[in-house]
């Protein structure tokens, strides 16, 4: 058992919603990727949370896995396009902007509370070591 659990469980929470925060900035970051209908568009990575211990109160969470999308994606008519094939199409990620966007405020919110969980941990600890001195 440790000896400051809250902070320990909230440092795993921290850790995975960092680790949501990348995966969305890399799907962002990827959403109008342009490859040939002949390869794979890029693969949307969405991270799975896995509880570990759970109910013992030593737990928190984990980085389960990273799980990608679809390598089909989308065709898109782009007869312009350097890319494109001779049909007019290429190759991209089927990623909903929306979607990710959403998925980025909830990783961004459960960050920022495990922080302040960590934060409210850190004053009760100072508090109670202030009570042992007096």
């Amino acid at each position: 058992m440790s000896l400051f659990p809250a902070l320990g469980i909230a440092s795993t929470g921290v850790t995975v919603h960092r680790k949501w925060l990348d995966a969305v900035s890399d799907n962002l970051a990827n959403i109008n990727d342009v490859r040939p209908t002949s390869g794979e568009a890029y693969r949307a990575k969405q991270v799975i949370a896995q509880a570990v211990d759970y109910g013992d109160g030593n737990g928190g969470v984990q980085v389960g896995g990273i799980v990608e999308g679809p390598a089909e994606g989308r065709l898109v008519y782009a007869p312009d396009h350097v890319m494109a094939d001779a049909e007019g199409y290429v190759r991209m990620p089927d990623i909903d902007l929306a979607d990710q966007m959403g998925q980025l405020l909830m990783a961004q919110r459960g960050y920022q509370s495990n922080l302040a969980v960590i934060d409210r941990a850190k004053d009760s600890y100072t508090q109670a070591i202030q009570l042992g001195k007096g």
